[in-house]
């Protein structure tokens, strides 16, 4: 029965998870449907034929990579600051 206690291993504390991330998706198809609603309004109002449609699509597309780009790097840069044991000072990687 020891093979039960290594079956169940935890990530390091603050560590990058699944977890963090399961929202990511969702956020992405949320901005770009919001985007694309929003655009078919404003088309509706002018009376263009998918101008602002497709405007919006590639607007909320590009707004929800830039945020899923920005929490990744975010998260991968203070997992590597806990994993190197401080917060910030001293030589980077490369540097020394």
């Amino acid at each position: 029965m020891g093979d039960e206690k290594g079956l169940r291993k935890n990530p390091p504390s603050g560590g990058l998870s699944g977890a963090n991330f399961a929202g990511v998706g969702l956020q992405f198809a949320a901005a770009i449907v919001i985007f694309l609603f929003a655009g078919q309004w404003v088309d509706d109002k002018l009376g263009t034929s998918g101008l602002f449609t497709i405007a919006g699509v590639f607007v909320g597309g590009g707004g929800a990579f830039y945020l899923m780009y920005r929490k990744i790097t975010a998260s991968q840069r203070r997992d590597d600051e806990e994993r190197s044991g401080h917060s910030g000072s001293g030589p980077r990687d490369g540097q020394r």
